[in-house]
């Protein structure tokens, strides 16, 4: 397996690849594409705006497509057809670091192992998504905290064993496009999801288009500051969402109140009407997350706000207090519907799937 350099080793002024050239994903690589702009920007210095990811070739109507999510705990797969139903299903725990890679690997390999040969001559595409920092162009795992790995080529390993083409995204991003193109925000321009979960992040659609940054990245709505006096955040700030909102923090916080240890922030929800810690607790992180989303929706006005993740499962006590606190604080723009996701926590593996149709989040 090989894995890239350290960033800080790598020249800004690498020439990009010959046109002719194949990507690791397996689809062609134009010749814009440039090496080093996400090293670039770790060390400081002026990164180069990467190239778009080719769009592959369409794939037969009858094809079958094999997606695969990342998390950090589970890796999910499974075999679908274009209208949804399932051929093959698996899952296994993710190793720590270079050995998740393998799992996932070994996962494919036997997913499609179950297919008949007929089926398995239909496969057209696989899609991995990973958690962390991804670099779609060049198809690399820059970095997951949750996971252990760095600077991983990703797309090339998984072509030759499976002999697919593979692509490549953000765990999060296919996560919202799928919600807001085919779940709780179908027909919707304007949407904001929010996944609540470990950690904090999103996706934002704006005028019928998914945002990305620079890199590739969306929302990292959980490492917005709004607390001054909160607590430290691993991302080497102070006060974050995450550090209040979070399921983990939610769980926390209730056992700093009252000592007493508790099982997750399912349990705290499930005590808001008769305990009265918890319920300040849960008012804690709504505040919170709504501080955090307040000036994205005076930014950028969503019509809707998807609730996506392991903490959408409370349900209205999540979405009724959320949507009360934005639009106490908003005074010159109307306040968005505040609602639950239709995937919930196959939204990340429903969206490898209709992203490997798709071939691209548009």
């Amino acid at each position: 397996m090989r894995v890239a350099r350290d960033p800080a080793e790598t020249r800004h002024d690498e020439a990009a690849p010959s046109a002719d050239q194949t990507s690791p994903t397996g689809v062609a690589r134009p010749a814009a594409e440039t090496a080093g702009s996400t090293a670039a920007a770790r060390r400081g210095g002026t990164p180069m705006r990467p190239a778009a990811v080719p769009q592959p070739d369409a794939l037969a109507e009858d094809a079958l497509v094999l997606g695969l999510d990342v998390g950090g705990t589970t890796i999910k797969g499974e075999i679908t057809d274009a209208a949804g139903a399932v051929f093959a299903v698996g899952a296994v725990a993710t190793p720590q670091g270079e050995a998740a890679f393998e799992a996932m690997g070994a996962l494919g390999d036997r997913l499609l192992a179950e297919l008949t040969a007929e089926q398995r001559g239909r496969v057209g595409r696989a899609a991995v998504v990973l958690p962390g920092i991804v670099d779609t162009v060049r198809s690399i795992a820059v970095f997951s905290s949750n996971v252990g790995w760095r600077d991983v080529e990703v797309g090339d390993r998984f072509v030759d064993r499976w002999g697919i083409p593979v692509l490549i995204e953000h765990d999060v991003a296919v996560a919202g496009w799928a919600e807001w193109r085919f779940g709780a925000g179908r027909g919707y321009d304007n949407v904001c999801v929010v996944i609540l979960g470990t950690g904090i992040s999103g996706t934002l659609s704006v005028g019928g288009r998914l945002l990305r940054s620079t890199y590739g990245q969306v929302g990292e709505y959980g490492h917005i500051p709004v607390r001054a006096d909160g607590l430290p955040c691993p991302c080497g700030n102070t006060g974050c969402v995450e550090t209040v909102a979070s399921g983990a923090s939610i769980a926390r916080a209730y056992t700093r109140r009252t000592g007493r240890e508790i099982g997750g922030a399912a349990e705290v929800f499930a005590l808001v009407e008769t305990d009265t810690d918890a319920k300040a607790v849960l008012v804690d992180a709504v505040d919170a997350l709504a501080d955090g989303l307040i000036g994205l929706v005076h930014a950028a006005c969503p019509e809707l706000i998807i609730l996506g993740g392991g903490l959408a499962g409370a349900g209205a006590a999540l979405t009724e207090p959320l949507h009360q606190a934005i639009a106490d604080r908003l005074r010159l723009v109307p306040a968005p519907r505040v609602v639950l996701g239709e995937y919930g926590a196959r939204a990340g593996l429903a969206g490898a799937a209709l992203f490997a149709r798709q071939g691209a989040l548009a």
